[in-house]
């Protein structure tokens, strides 16, 4: 992947993108990821993993109810990761992840993800240089594990949102009843590093895009969801998937009652 600076990125839709009509487009597509989801797990020959990372207040847990909650909750599954508890920690970083993969036929979604690994404790210095060095070759070979021996289709996005957007939305948290379940005071503070959360991602993108990233501009939720639908949509179309038959009868005494 070229390099990438989020800092020159735009952060809202395109103009030619019109809202009303967007999300006219959007409950298209949900219908068909429907259908689609239903395929991926009768056919259970391949998995897909999406990966959702962004700021706090970026909008992941809209995504996930607006995306993947119209979908059979069989076949979906959703897995948050936050800090580590004594356990996970006590092995190494990837050991608590390994274990929510896809198995074939699912769609598994994370919720922040492997990569927090190189983010926060990058930008907080919990860890040296060269153990981030060491996890970006580790997360490479993570993910071509799952590309190659379970035809697991990995799709990672990241949630673009300006500190502006990003401020008014933990405000929001503050204020509106129906919000302030969220509020956490770190937040605020986490926020305050935006600059410096912007430029650890630049490195991941750098040198963890094997598998693409997919910046998805986060502003407004409109534009954001339907990015994120269409490219799970057109994702599962091109796997060309089919459902099952019924065996063929070894000999003639099967089909005798």
């Amino acid at each position: 992947m070229p390099t990438v600076k989020l800092s020159s990125l735009a952060t809202t839709a395109p103009q030619k993108f019109g809202k009303e009509q967007t999300k006219e487009q959007f409950r298209r597509i949900q219908d068909e990821l429907d259908d689609l989801q239903n395929l991926l797990y009768a056919e259970h020959k391949h998995s897909l993993l999406v990966v959702l990372q962004g700021m706090d207040a970026s909008g992941k847990d809209g995504v996930i109810r607006d995306v993947f909650g119209m979908m059979n909750p069989m076949g979906v599954q959703v897995q948050p990761f936050k800090a580590p508890t004594e356990e996970q920690a006590s092995h190494d970083f990837l050991w608590r992840i390994h274990q929510h993969a896809p198995g074939k036929g699912m769609i598994q979604v994370f919720n922040r993800s492997h990569y927090e690994d190189v983010l926060i404790q990058r930008v907080h210095k919990w860890v040296d240089e060269k153990t981030i060095k060491k996890r970006f070759d580790a997360i490479n070979d993570f993910e071509k594990l799952l590309e190659e021996h379970n035809d697991t289709h990995i799709l990672k996005f990241y949630l673009h949102i300006s500190p502006e957007e990003q401020q008014q939305r933990l405000i929001e948290r503050t204020q509106d009843p129906t919000k302030m379940w969220k509020y956490n005071e770190n937040d605020f503070k986490e926020a305050k590093l935006h600059k410096e959360y912007r430029k650890a991602y630049d490195d991941v993108f750098l040198h963890c895009s094997k598998v693409p990233w997919i910046i998805v501009p986060a502003d407004q939720n409109w534009y954001k969801e339907y990015v994120i639908a269409k490219t799970v949509r057109d994702t599962l179309k091109s796997l060309k998937m089919k459902f099952p038959k019924l065996p063929t009868p070894k000999n003639n005494e099967d089909n005798k009652s």
